[in-house]
């Protein structure tokens, strides 16, 4: 009887085996199956979700969810200059730490791909992790405190920066910007040093090399890493909550979550939009072979 079943164990073994073998998209669909499923219904679902709220109403009278299908949350964003200010002071702060992440990723990017040593340059790639292995909020309280009235700042006399955007630039661009190194890091790496030495044997100064040479091959690199920064500074809320009383889009989301959900996810499709757009230019750009 034992031996009847250990063959009978064997031989559906034997028939899953077969089933798999020589078919290569059945064994990663296979594989791929939990995750996707999980992608499909927790991410794509609930943002599904989201989207069929933004075009509900809340009733009047009784401040209860409507299931009508409408465009008023819409037409109100468009028409009220409130929300037209802060989306355009969303994207606007995020265009900035984006720019600056940049401009500081490039020398330290370039310092640890072609100048250091590989004992420096582990060393360096650790550094630029490392802050990537603290807290989220431990890193926006640290700001807060050295930006406060008897902060670092204050102490070493250069005053703590009194205007709200100024606040919110400066912590959101320590926060993305091991988010931008990485990418422009791995860029580099894959130049060559024999083209920039060409460049140099055929007479090219460092500038030139830099704008013909360098630059068009970080292009898709810098976008890459564009993407980190730019999505980030897009949808985070806590940070402005923390350090500023501007408001942003994810601060208005936040704050209509649970008094007025259509509108909260109505205005949460303009980040969403924002970003498709942004990812289909990325793509015609080449960045994605850079994440």
């Amino acid at each position: 009887m034992e031996a009847a079943e250990v063959a009978a164990r064997r031989s559906a073994g034997r028939r899953l085996a077969d089933l798999f073998h020589g078919r290569p998209r059945l064994q990663v669909g296979t594989l791929l199956a939990g995750p996707v499923g999980w992608l499909v219904i927790g991410y794509l679902g609930s943002l599904a979700v989201l989207l069929v709220t933004a075009f509900w109403s809340l009733g009047e009278l009784s401040g209860e969810i409507e299931r009508t299908l409408t465009l008023d949350n819409f037409k109100q964003l468009f028409e009220e200059p409130v929300y037209r200010s802060i989306a355009g002071r969303t994207m606007l702060i995020a265009a900035l730490v984006t720019l600056t992440d940049a401009l500081l990723a490039f020398p330290i990017a370039f310092y640890m791909a072609k100048v250091a040593t590989p004992r420096v340059k582990a060393l360096l790639v650790v550094a630029v992790l490392l802050p990537l292995w603290s807290g989220y909020l431990v890193k926006v309280y640290t700001w807060r405190t050295i930006m406060s009235e008897g902060g670092v700042l204050s102490w070493s006399g250069i005053g703590a920066p009194g205007d709200d955007m100024l606040r919110v630039w400066l912590v959101m661009s320590y926060l993305w910007l091991p988010y931008m190194i990485i990418p422009v890091y791995a860029g580099l790496e894959r130049i060559s040093n024999s083209v920039l030495s060409a460049s140099e044997d055929l007479g090219a100064h460092p500038g030139y090399t830099f704008r013909r040479v360098i630059l068009p091959l970080m292009l898709p690199a810098v976008i890459a890493g564009s993407i980190f920064t730019f999505s980030l500074t897009l949808g985070d809320f806590i940070t402005p909550l923390l350090v500023s009383n501007t408001q942003f889009i994810g601060n208005v989301v936040y704050s209509n979550f649970s008094n007025d959900l259509p509108l909260a996810a109505a205005f949460a499709t303009v980040p969403i939009v924002v970003m498709v757009v942004y990812l289909l230019i990325a793509r015609r750009l080449g960045a994605f072979e850079h994440l």
